[in-house]
């Protein structure tokens, strides 16, 4: 498929046609994070930009040795697009030899950021939540509620969900697509009301200058687990505590970061840690687990590097110039 001055194009509807696994994307990205601790992955903080607007833009940097390839992402969170009939974030990635430089694909961004979220939260759910978790809750139905509902859903045993959201339409397409998967599908009044009952819950609150936190932690029932996609915004700062054990994409960037998503002293350790064995996951079947992360760009390259990997075995792709 590639010849040396190709640069090629995966589009959204290519990629999803390549119909990759929520259980291959998990282990492209425990891959890299096992190379991590041999030095043979490279993770970079994301950098940020906030103009006053309430624009959110961010780019990240990953790379390795194996497979050879470097990802950048750069991304944009608008959310006055919907007035305009776009997607509120909208993002590309670029795939490069990590060896030569060459660039070597484009890449739908919104598409890889959708499975590397939910490949990171699966990559921790398998490590924090109760393997018998058969209730699912959703806050937040959009993008990112439908790419963790299929993650999830190859991971436990599930067999309700409860979705709440601010739009009634985007929650009864969502109640909709659980109920085609053979679930019992629940529209919930409040979040409390979708909260309470639920063995895994996920997050995924558009993220705007006017959200008022309304979650709150203490509603958990004991032995759920949480991720939370959206920065941990709409989660009472107070009632964090309620977790016993708290786990962040990464400590690194945490660290560089000007605020922190939660108190630091609740950490107990970040996603190469679970994976790798040197941070203890879900110790007892009454803990309160929670992943919290901001998105690490190691998983924007296992995602993207999986994908060109895939459409090259299949002869698919788009030449970018044409």
């Amino acid at each position: 498929m590639q010849q040396s001055s190709d640069i090629w194009y995966l589009s959204w509807d290519l990629l999803r046609s390549l119909q990759l696994t929520p259980q291959e994307i998990a282990l492209s990205i425990e891959h890299l994070l096992l190379g991590r601790k041999r030095q043979q992955v490279w993770n970079a903080p994301k950098a940020v930009i906030t103009p006053p607007d309430g624009r959110y833009m961010m780019a990240t940097l990953a790379a390795a040795d194996d497979p050879p390839f470097l990802a950048v992402k750069a991304l944009v969170l608008n959310p006055d697009n919907p007035k305009n009939g776009l997607a509120s974030i909208n993002s590309l990635v670029t795939l490069l030899d990590s060896r030569s430089g060459l660039p070597l694909a484009v890449i739908d961004g919104n598409w890889v950021t959708a499975m590397r979220t939910a490949g990171l939260s699966a990559v921790a759910a398998k490590r924090l939540a109760r393997p018998d978790a058969s209730v699912a809750a959703f806050i937040g139905c959009g993008v990112q509620a439908h790419s963790h509902l299929q993650a999830f859903a190859a991971l436990f045993p599930l067999k309700r969900i409860y979705a709440f959201g601010r739009g009634a339409g985007s929650r009864d397409v969502f109640c909709r697509s659980a109920e085609k998967m053979g679930l019992t599908a629940v529209a919930s009044e409040t979040a409390q009301e979708a909260l309470r009952d639920a063995d895994v819950i996920v997050t995924s609150v558009t993220l705007s200058p006017q959200l008022v936190p309304f979650l709150d932690a203490r509603w958990l029932k004991p032995g759920a687990f949480v991720t939370m996609t959206d920065l941990a915004v709409p989660w009472l700062k107070e009632s964090m505590v309620a977790f016993d054990r708290i786990i962040v994409d990464d400590l690194e960037q945490e660290a560089s970061m000007p605020k922190p998503l939660v108190d630091p002293a609740l950490v107990c350790g970040d996603l190469t840690g679970l994976v790798t064995g040197d941070v203890a996951g879900r110790c007892a079947a009454n803990e309160r687990t929670a992943f919290v992360f901001r998105g690490l760009a190691l998983g924007d390259l296992a995602v993207a590097g999986l994908a060109y990997q895939r459409a090259c075995e299949c002869s698919q792709g788009t030449l970018a110039a044409d």
